[in-house]
């Protein structure tokens, strides 16, 4: 049996990595993200984020050049240092709400999909609440709301909301294959319930959760640079790459002073663009594994 699994295993590593080398931009993008994140990591150890945004008016507005490489926005605060911590905070963010919602979901879409009945029924009258309702709005009413709101209470809040989507996937998969011979069997020697879904039926669904989640990260990624741009997301006092953009608001900043809103707006974009090539050349793994058994 372990023999077939690490068969099972090798099996699937080797078609992620045909996947990726039949897509050179996916390739590209998984170097280039890790490359990224390790830069962002390493450079933030050497950065003091209270005198990063200490306010200092007589370096207001000062252009890229040798004293700061990125140049400096209206408070005299250096572009580049705030570009590596809100791209660390970005990432660390998104990592937490994307693990967190994907341990809810994973959870309740397996106890769904697999016992059914009326646990289903009322749990996914809940999942159907949270879908109505329009999440943006009320995570940016729960951010005004609490007072004194930290980096924690802004993932907590975000994960309130975002743990459906995965929930009904799980949930789906779950229904299928809750009816497959194995589980029958399992069930038929004694097997109990938590023991067929920890070692069954949720390692059916890892390649899926792994796109899933890669393809979540990018979307949470983009939720709070979006909260951040609209002065809900991160405190003031915390870096961030969409208060960053965000100063592109004023017409003067727009067009005179590109290096404060342009570089934060450029790693976004890049962000999004290499986690979503990856997700799909992950996807299309998950495809080919599926049609060959």
């Amino acid at each position: 049996m372990r023999r077939k699994k690490k068969g099972y295993r090798k099996k699937g590593r080797n078609v992620v990595f045909r996947e990726f080398q039949k897509d050179k931009i996916a390739t590209i993008s998984l170097f280039l993200l890790v490359f990224f994140i390790l830069f962002v990591f390493i450079a933030s150890l050497f950065i003091d984020q209270e005198a990063l945004m200490r306010i200092n008016l007589y370096d207001r507005y000062s252009p890229p050049g040798e004293k700061f490489l990125l140049g400096t926005d209206q408070g005299g605060k250096d572009i580049l240092g705030q570009l590596i911590i809100g791209a660390r905070n970005s990432i660390l963010i998104a990592l937490a709400i994307t693990l967190l919602t994907s341990l809810i979901g994973i959870v309740v879409g397996l106890i769904c999909g697999y016992f059914g009945g009326w646990i289903d029924n009322i749990i996914m009258r809940i999942i159907d609440f949270f879908v109505t309702i329009p999440s943006l709005l009320f995570i940016i009413v729960f951010v005004t709301l609490v007072p004194k709101y930290t980096v924690t209470s802004f993932i907590l809040i975000m994960s309130l909301f975002l743990w459906t989507g995965t929930a009904r996937l799980v949930r789906s998969k779950a229904l299928s294959e809750s009816k497959r011979d194995y589980v029958s069997a399992s069930k038929t020697l004694g097997t109990s319930d938590f023991v067929i879904i920890r070692r069954e039926v949720a390692p059916n669904l890892s390649s899926l959760l792994i796109v899933e989640m890669t393809l979540n990260f990018a979307g949470n990624v983009g939720i709070e640079t979006g909260l951040s741009y609209l002065g809900f997301g991160l405190p003031p006092t915390t870096p961030s790459l969409g208060t960053l953009v965000s100063y592109a608001n004023n017409p003067a900043v727009l067009q005179q002073y590109w290096w404060v809103w342009l570089p934060a707006s450029l790693v976004i974009l890049f962000m999004m663009l290499a986690i979503n090539y990856i997700g799909q050349a992950l996807r299309r793994s998950v495809d080919v594994k599926q049609r060959l058994g």
